[in-house]
């Protein structure tokens, strides 16, 4: 994980814990949980139930501020400046309730499970609203993912399968 992300990550997730926040990491972050190759993120992606259940004044009084809100997302800045996201998608409940925990700094970080990222990847690679570079980055983030973890193979669909199928060797 790279360390400039460190503090803002570890704030965030000891409030959520304390405010008993049901929540996962998700995206780049998760990823660099989940393999041994570095992968670089800017912000720090999070998954909730609701965005009703956001601690915004314990997160406004440790510095992080809100910028914008979206149908299924807010997005925050930490005090150093580390931007957060928020996510809401129903889509994601479920991978919430299963998220792994890790231990970072005394905190315990709640990360999306590595079959549940692997479908969300490939769920946002298939996303025409997505910029073309942003569905390329989560196509690679498949293909690290299936390299690191061979297993994962058996957790594909058929339709993701097929998908794959489809790209150049």
């Amino acid at each position: 994980m790279e360390q400039s992300k460190r503090p803002a990550l570890v704030a965030l997730c000891r409030i959520l814990a304390e405010e008993d926040v049901a929540y996962a990491l998700i995206g780049g972050l998760a990823l660099q949980m989940h393999q041994r190759e570095p992968r670089t993120t800017l912000d720090i992606d999070v998954a909730v139930i609701d965005r009703k259940m956001i601690p915004a004044a314990r997160l406004s009084g440790a510095g992080f501020r809100l910028h914008a809100s979206f149908e299924h997302s807010e997005n925050w800045t930490a005090a150093d400046g580390t931007p957060v996201q928020f996510s809401d998608d129903p889509v994601l409940s479920p991978a919430i309730r299963r998220a792994e925990e890790f231990a970072l700094d005394e905190v315990t970080l709640r990360v999306i499970r590595v079959t549940d990222l692997l479908h969300e990847k490939f769920r946002a690679a298939r996303d025409p609203a997505r910029r073309r570079s942003k569905r390329l980055q989560d196509l690679a983030d498949v293909q690290a993912l299936l390299e690191s973890h061979p297993a994962l193979q058996n957790e594909l669909t058929a339709d993701e399968k097929a998908f794959l199928g489809t790209l150049p060797a």
